[in-house]
């Protein structure tokens, strides 16, 4: 982990940019004090259609009222 004060931060972001890509952690710091920490994002993880189609069976029951007294919990009455 690397710490860094703000003003540093602030003029050097490229170079810290560049070491949270090579997997790196880095705290941003105020008077010694850690405020934010640089992480590396992860890319978004692609959706795939119907992945789970045939896999998950939904019983008709699914559909039916619920008891009265489930329906009141899920109101909070």
């Amino acid at each position: 982990m690397y710490v860094v004060n703000v003003h540093r931060a602030k003029t050097e972001l490229s170079r810290l940019l560049a070491r949270v890509e090579a997997g790196e952690d880095v705290v941003i710091a105020r008077r010694g004090e850690p405020v934010a920490r640089l992480v590396a994002c992860k890319p978004p993880v692609r959706r795939q259609p119907d992945v789970l189609k045939g896999k998950i069976v939904v019983p008709d029951t699914f559909f039916d009222p619920l008891p009265e007294d489930e329906l009141t919990a899920w109101e909070g009455r």
